[in-house]
């Protein structure tokens, strides 16, 4: 939170956000604005692991590549798994996996990290975050599940996918996002670039590069947090 510019850009974050779940749409069609949200991210969040398909199609249910089924499997699931997400982080993130990888990895493999004693430390220090080991922002907390998860890919397959679903569970366990109406993985996918460079220089340990990190992901919020407005718009106007 010292870094520079990081918690002004917590703030004007979550500024956004709550700005955007005002939204008058969100009175009678908050259901449809997040399956809406729900869908655009779980297609931006395979397209960063280099699953690349249309909204529209995807939508008509024409889409059986596996990376984008699992990508749907898992932001179905959300909003039954964040309430364990904060008492059993492991259990929840294996669930993600196995949901992610179904298809994409062998069977034995499901829900199992890889056997690494470093990544196995830190998976343990991480997951004691998750579960009430520090009291920083939820946004903060969340930025750095994805980071962590990213850089320590602890299972095989589409870790991104699992990484960004334990960002959204953060989002979503702490009342950030209570609701799952903020397509994160959308802001993501809008400055992909800047998301790769930002998400090694994370790797790095730096301040600079948790710095360089921390700034793309409250952007990425921002971005998240505008598409509510147009989905809902939308919405208000077919009714």
């Amino acid at each position: 939170m010292e870094l520079a510019g990081v918690a002004a850009g917590i703030a004007t974050a979550r500024d956004h956000a709550d700005a955007a779940m005002r939204h008058r749409a969100l009175r009678r069609k908050g259901g449809q604005v997040a399956a809406e949200v729900g869908l655009r991210a779980a297609v931006a969040s395979a397209a960063l692991e280099g699953a690349h398909h249309d909204l529209e199609v995807v939508r008509q249910g024409a889409v059986t590549d596996p990376v984008m089924q699992g990508a749907l499997r898992v932001v179905g699931a959300l909003d039954g798994l964040a309430p364990r997400w904060q008492t059993a982080p492991r259990q929840v993130l294996a669930r993600l996996h196995v949901l992610a990888a179904s298809g994409l990895v062998a069977d034995d493999a499901l829900g199992r990290p890889v056997a690494d004693p470093v990544v196995a430390t830190r998976l343990d220090t991480l997951m004691g975050l998750v579960a009430g080991g520090t009291r920083v922002p939820p946004l903060l907390l969340a930025a750095i599940v994805h980071g962590e998860l990213l850089n320590l890919r602890p299972f095989e397959g589409p870790s991104g996918v699992v990484a960004r679903a334990a960002a959204r569970l953060t989002l979503l366990s702490t009342g950030f996002d209570p609701r799952g109406l903020i397509a994160v993985e959308v802001g993501h996918l809008s400055r992909e670039p800047e998301y790769v460079g930002s998400a090694s220089a994370f790797a790095t340990g730096t301040p600079d590069g948790l710095r360089s990190w921390l700034r793309h992901y409250t952007a990425a919020v921002e971005a998240g947090a505008a598409e509510i407005a147009p989905i809902g718009d939308a919405l208000l106007a077919a009714a």
